[in-house]
């Protein structure tokens, strides 16, 4: 059986990234730490930590247990407090990565229906590239990943794959520079300036290949794998941006710029990514059961 005063002294370590400083919160020396780590260790039958150079750093299975630490200590805390005659709720956390590519609106209003379920949620969000965040959802540190692409299919992480909801996509651009145009959308875009998301961004391979149907050739200029840095340099007249149609009038009053055309056939697509076909936290249900009702093609919902 695991000895929880051992679990605590790894978890303090985990959190502190240091023995030294974990035996100053504890008031306990660095040997008699080092050493109940060793038989937390030992009783596993794992090692928890990998040492590099002064530093410690977590092994896979060492972010495994410290996710189940954090939950111990955190139904610790609140038995504490119910014993103490201060009553709590109990929190359901939800832990979500969102790939940086997905616009904030679109992150925001997706999330938003699971602070609605019938529980106390409290959402831990991870901004990152999807490799990352699939790292992440593979050591069981996410429940969810949010992106606007599938899992890459040269990955070794099985993650399951769920299309949540599409939109076509709207071009943006500041007033000043749309009053340069001197033509009707979308040959305005031909030799305009254009603001683009980065390679990793699922939408990057279709704008391409829609501006060589169309022969039209934007002058690049600039690439962005933040999508909210991508808008206000959109917002400053730096050039013409495109973002899902689903969120056009939020664009529109945020960045203070104006739509200049819609792309019909050019869909965005998101997805909800996690480890597990059959997915049982009520607050994915709760996230895919709304999104399919508003994030449609067009403005549907909004």
């Amino acid at each position: 059986m695991i000895n929880y005063k051992h679990l605590h002294y790894f978890w303090m370590v985990a959190k502190e990234k240091s023995i030294a400083r974990a035996s100053e919160r504890l008031n306990l020396t660095p040997q008699t730490i080092s050493g109940q780590l060793s038989l937390l260790e030992e009783t596993l039958g794992v090692a928890l930590f990998d040492r590099v150079g002064r530093h410690l750093e977590l092994t896979d299975t060492g972010h495994r247990v410290l996710t189940y630490a954090d939950e111990i200590f955190s139904l610790g805390s609140e038995l504490e407090s119910i014993v103490h005659d201060r009553p709590t709720e109990p929190v359901l956390t939800f832990n979500v990565g969102i790939a940086d590519v997905v616009p904030k609106s679109i992150a925001y209003r997706l999330l938003e229906p699971a602070l609605h379920i019938p529980a106390l949620v409290r959402i831990n969000c991870h901004e990152s590239d999807l490799d990352s965040l699939l790292g992440d959802l593979d050591q069981h540190k996410l429940d969810l990943v949010i992106s606007d692409n599938q899992v890459p299919a040269d990955t070794n992480i099985r993650g399951f794959c769920r299309p949540i909801g599409e939109s076509t996509l709207t071009f943006f651009a500041a007033p000043k520079l749309a009053d340069t145009f001197e033509q009707a959308f979308p040959n305005c875009l031909d030799k305009a300036p254009l603001l683009l998301p980065g390679n990793a961004s699922g939408i990057r391979a279709q704008l391409q290949q829609w501006f060589d149907r169309r022969h039209i050739h934007p002058r690049i200029a600039g690439e962005f794998d933040d999508s909210a840095l991508m808008e206000k340099f959109g917002q400053a007249g730096i050039g013409i941006f495109a973002l899902p149609t689903a969120i056009k009038e939020e664009i529109e009053d945020k960045c203070e710029v104006i739509p200049i055309g819609e792309a019909e056939d050019l869909t965005v697509r998101f997805y909800a990514i996690s480890m597990l076909r059959k997915v049982s936290h009520p607050a994915v249900t709760a996230i895919t059961a709304k999104a399919r009702g508003w994030l449609a093609r067009g403005t549907a919902g909004l």
